[in-house]
């Protein structure tokens, strides 16, 4: 199973991929961790990457699609992966489909968990994080949907995007997941 976990701040993504990778056997593939297992290996990618990782800048997508592929290139990986945090673009989103599509492994599915903003807010709210209050949790939800929508949208027209109702226990909610990802996977026999 290949999937990318689409969703704001406070859905729960971390709690669901945590089940997801156990359930399927799949790796967890965060661009942060990357970025800094990469920059900690002082492999040339990773050294190119801290040069802007330590000026507090944004990696480019060229150094962070070579990351991901690095790293899809690992063995572990060969049995299915959940990326989670990439692609934030479109622009990525084309750069993974290509990669893939060289592989030969293109992605399954492109699993998005949908909440209400108000319930976010009350989930975010309710962390007690120094970086959650109301004003920077505005503004985090705002950069989600002016980020995401464009990819919520292509993935859309490539007929892999599906929806899971993110409200409810962590069990409701990961028994959604799995029905949506069995479903793709008897399409995919």
């Amino acid at each position: 199973m290949r999937l990318v976990f689409i969703g704001p701040p406070g859905a729960g993504k971390g709690t669901q991929a945590a089940l997801i990778i156990q359930r399927y056997n799949v790796v967890h593939l965060s661009t942060g961790d990357m970025l800094r297992a990469a920059r900690d290996a002082q492999t040339e990618i990773g050294r190119k990457a801290d040069e802007y990782m330590s000026r507090g800048q944004l990696v480019p997508d060229d150094i962070i699609l070579a990351i991901v592929e690095e790293r899809l290139s690992q063995p572990d990986c060969s049995r299915g992966f959940l990326l989670d945090g990439f692609p934030r673009t479109i622009p990525q989103a084309e750069a993974l489909d290509q990669m893939l599509a060289a592989r030969g492994t293109p992605l399954d599915v492109v699993l998005e968990l949908q909440v209400p903003e108000e319930e976010l807010f009350r989930r975010l709210a309710g962390r007690g994080r120094a970086d959650d209050s109301p004003e920077v949790i505005r503004q985090r939800l705002v950069a989600y949907r002016n980020q995401t929508k464009p990819l919520l949208d292509y993935y859309g027209k490539t007929g892999l995007l599906r929806s899971v109702d993110g409200v409810g226990t962590v069990d409701e909610v990961f028994e959604r997941i799995i029905g949506v990802l069995e479903a793709v996977a008897a399409k995919n026999r």
